[in-house]
């Protein structure tokens, strides 16, 4: 009997170990953090298709237990961060899987740090934001900085300028005189300039987009009247990354069909406890997407940011240093027949206006009287040459519970010089010799300058004014100081920006004859009756004699702003939260500004005084005019967001701001000693009403506006006038994105109906504005882990008026833009991208606004550069 239960028992201990073998179970386990290595807790991780999951802690780890032996795909969610999947094999012991989440800009959940005085997810925000990472920036092709701002809804970047000098503007407010005026340009979170319309000088001129940047944030009205300065219309902010997390890449492209090379580096990593640092920039060097005939674009930046963090904060050390020549394009000469309303543009006999240039060889030098009437010499393919070192201080403490100090201060030395020859108009050589200049002056012949051969009547000449511009200082400081408080359910902010901006430049501007044409141009000289010369190797005058010797002038001006500022947000439910800032800006201008003066000089030192050197122009710095003025201002916005569910929510905003002037205001005549006779404020008031709506794979965004702009006037040097209006707008925003399976379809449009308000065109569009801007942008990959990508963008506008009379109409367009990256080998891609497919042309500016119908028109027109085609290699690391 004892025989027998023994032998049962051990039966019974066999059967149980069998069985338990048969249904081994272990653990997955592991750590979770984002891109940047912080860990994320709330992480929902679960095992497909079964019941197995976990919630990641505090600390970013997480348990799955008791999970049997099996292959599951172990699946991972977080709000405002792109899913995670991967395949898991278990079989009989523990399994450790670590791996980071990366944030989905498309996500409702996306933290927003520009425009807003606390951070809030975008579902929580009563502003029209868009997030653009540099993946997605990828896939529009951009050649230059402006050209990723197309993208942007709302946002209308004229990029027909090269690497700087980009008109931008926002929502139906115009470009009124140049620039940026009401859009600002930061650089992690503090302005480029304080200005962002300064003549020759614009904010992107001093902006480059490199490997070092994380992310791009937009925001359009609302709160970016008073959470910053001369920004009612826009911010965009450049965001760094912060190398928390060890990587970089090394990437180098070339141009196949035109000259360009260039090599972006980045790289950062933890070199301590809560210590770590990121650097990078680029070179390059090569003549540009448009045919100059020398090396245009030459030189690159450097940027490095070091920071500490703390338990309760943390401190950043950044700087940047930016040297760069780069190509300044401007208009170029066309060809038009047709009406006002159906326009016929096309290329001239020998300037093919999408790949061709002004810019010539035989152009490479001016020699003229300097700042200080000294002789001087300048390198026209200096173009626009920004220099800038840069550094700067940001740190963030939690002194006690719910209170929280940030202070973001950076000192810039900026200078540099702009030199682009601009045609003052597009004449025959026979209908030159019959105008006011040639009659004025006693011109009789023409011969080209290099080996003396007549002009024929019929050739087509650019008389051509070198915009010879130095920026002899344009430092600044800029400092913004944070105290906020939380408490149950408010948020309280009082802030105070601080900046100091010199505006120091001195133009220094000849005239020359030059023929249109884009390959070599040649410059062309004048002669009397008696075969007098009249000109010296194409200079026909030392001075800006085309526009009448109006502008040597010179500039040495401070701007010293002083702006408190305070923002409350109220929760007044779980859904629903209230938003209102105010901002005193004080702004206190000091310093003078001069004209030009006229003098007989021997200024080539061959001891005869030539025609053009009998009236060589200077600047007249013995006569300044004094500048000594205050302005100040009020700025509010009162802001509303209601969720109606999770990945849902409405908006609606009303703003007031405004933006302060810089030297566009120095050249009306006005008492510059009484800033109550200065118009140095324009002003816009505006409204929104918005929608947003996250899905499992997208997103859409949509927002009604209204705006209202009371300017009083700024001088543009390229039409040698005041521009002086008022504006009102309204219009609909709409953005979204999808993916299906490996298709991404990205996109926005823009409708704006804008109308002039004031003055002797009260009634008609503002010039340049079209009804509508789109860009669409279908994206696929492919391979067996979606390592591969290609795609296209459609980036457009119709129709719109050259100039605020409303007579020449400038045709819509689409640029189509195109894009394939294969990976070779891991972490190692080879990208082809082509940037107007079609070589459409798409003008977004004329300086002539009506031709004469029935006849051959010549204009002088800003299209956007024709196909380039660009092959690049990047590795990550």
């Amino acid at each position: 009997m004892n025989l027998f239960k023994r032998n049962v028992s051990i039966l019974f201990l066999m059967l149980f170990l069998v069985t338990a073998s048969g249904f081994a179970q272990s653990t997955i386990s592991g750590k979770i953090n984002d891109e940047s290595g912080i860990p994320l807790s709330g992480v929902n991780v679960v095992l497909d298709g079964t019941t197995y999951g976990a919630v990641s802690d505090f600390d970013g780890n997480y348990q799955i237990q008791n999970v049997p032996d099996g292959t599951y795909a172990l699946s991972a969610t977080f709000i405002g961060f792109s899913n995670f999947s991967q395949s898991v094999t278990v079989s009989g012991q523990d399994v450790t899987v670590n791996f980071s989440m990366s944030e989905d800009a498309e996500s409702l959940d996306q933290i927003l740090l520009t425009g807003v005085a606390n951070p809030r997810s975008k579902i929580e925000s009563s502003v029209s934001v868009t997030t653009i990472k540099p993946e997605n920036i990828e896939k529009s092709a951009p050649r230059t900085t402006a050209e990723i701002f197309r993208t942007i809804p709302g946002i209308r970047s004229e990029s027909s300028g090269g690497e700087g000098n980009s008109n931008i503007a926002v929502r139906g407010v115009p470009v009124s005189s140049g620039g940026s005026k009401y859009v600002q340009l930061q650089e992690d979170g503090l302005p480029v300039l304080l200005f962002g319309d300064i003549a020759f000088a614009t904010a992107d001129i001093f902006t480059r987009y490199d490997s070092n940047i994380a992310r791009i944030e937009a925001i359009r009205g609302g709160s970016a009247s008073t959470l910053s300065s001369n920004s009612p219309g826009a911010i965009i902010n450049l965001i760094s990354k912060t190398g928390k997390k060890e990587g970089g890449s090394l990437g180098t492209s070339f141009g196949v069909d035109y000259n360009t090379f260039r090599t972006d580096f980045e790289y950062g990593a933890p070199i301590g406890d809560g210590f770590y640092f990121h650097m990078g920039g680029f070179f390059r060097v090569g003549e540009g997407i448009r045919d100059a005939g020398y090396t245009a674009n030459k030189g690159g930046q450097f940027k490095f940011n070091l920071t500490k963090e703390f338990d309760k904060g943390y401190v950043r050390l950044y700087g940047k240093y930016l040297n760069d020549k780069a190509i300044a394009y401007l208009p170029n000469p066309i060809q038009v027949t047709g009406t006002n309303d159906d326009p016929d543009f096309e290329d001239l006999p020998n300037f093919d206006a999408n790949s061709q240039t002004l810019h010539t060889p035989f152009l490479s030098q001016s020699v003229g009287l300097g700042e200080s009437g000294e002789l001087r010499r300048s390198n026209v393919a200096d173009g626009m040459n920004p220099v800038s070192t840069s550094v700067g201080v940001e740190f963030m403490f939690e002194p006690s519970e719910g209170w929280k100090i940030k202070n973001n201060g950076r000192f810039s030395f900026n200078k540099g010089g702009f030199n682009s020859p601009f045609p003052a108009s597009v004449v025959t050589a026979n209908d030159f010799l019959a105008g006011d200049f040639a009659t004025d002056n006693g011109y009789s012949s023409l011969t080209y300058a290099n080996d003396g051969s007549p002009v024929p009547g019929s050739a087509i000449l650019a008389p051509t004014v070198l915009f010879d511009t130095e920026l002899n200082n344009f430092n600044n400081f800029m400092n913004d100081l944070r105290l906020s408080k939380s408490f149950d359910n408010i948020d309280v902010t009082l802030g105070f920006f601080k900046s100091y901006q010199n505006v120091s430049m001195s133009w220094l501007w000849n005239s020359y004859l030059l023929e249109a044409s884009g390959d070599k141009a040649r410059l062309i000289n004048g002669f009397d009756a008696a075969g007098n010369p009249l000109s010296v190797n194409g200079l026909i005058g030392y001075g800006a004699a085309l526009f009448g010797n109006c502008c040597q002038r010179g500039y040495d001006t401070n701007y010293n702003v002083s702006a408190p500022y305070a923002d409350v947000s109220i929760d007044a439910t779980e859904n629903l939260n209230f938003n209102a800032s105010i901002r005193f800006d004080n702004g206190k201008v000091d310093g003078s500004f001069a004209g030009p003066v006229t003098s007989s000089t021997d200024i080539n030192n061959d001891g005869v005084i030539s025609y053009p050197e009998q009236t060589a122009q200077a600047i007249d710095r013995a006569n300044p005019t004094t500048v000594d003025y205050d302005y100040d201002y009020v700025s509010y916005s009162l802001g509303a967001n209601y969720k109606l569910q999770d990945n849902e929510a409405v908006f609606a905003r009303y703003s007031r701001g405004a933006s302060a002037k810089a030297d566009r205001i120095l050249f009306a005549g006005l008492n510059y000693l009484d800033g109550d006779q200065i118009n140095a404020l324009d002003f816009i008031n505006q409204a929104e009403l918005g929608y947003k709506r996250g899905f499992d794979r997208g997103a859409l965004y949509a927002t009604l506006f209204y705006a209202k702009t009371i300017e009083e006037g700024g001088f543009e040097a390229t039409t040698q006038s005041i521009i002086e209006n008022d504006y009102k707008s309204f219009g609909v925003e709409l953005e979204g994105t999808y993916t299906i399976n490996d298709l991404n379809l990205r996109g926005g449009i823009t409708y704006t109906k804008a109308e002039i308000d004031s003055g002797d065109n009260e009634g008609n569009t503002p010039r340049r504005q079209p009804d509508f801007i789109y860009n669409f942008i279908p994206t696929y990959v492919f391979g067996n882990s979606k390592q591969h990508s290609v795609g296209l963008s459609f980036i457009g506008q119709s129709k719109a008026f050259a100039q605020d009379s409303n007579m020449l109409v400038l045709p819509g367009f689409v640029i189509v833009n195109s894009f394939v990256s294969v990976e070779v080998t891991n972490n190692l891609s080879a990208n082809l991208s082509a940037n107007n497919v079609f070589d459409s042309l798409g003008i977004t500016e004329s300086e002539e606004g009506s031709i004469v119908e029935g006849q051959t028109n010549f204009l002088r027109v800003r299209p956007v550069p024709g196909r380039s085609i660009s092959l690049g290699l990047n590795y990550k690391f």
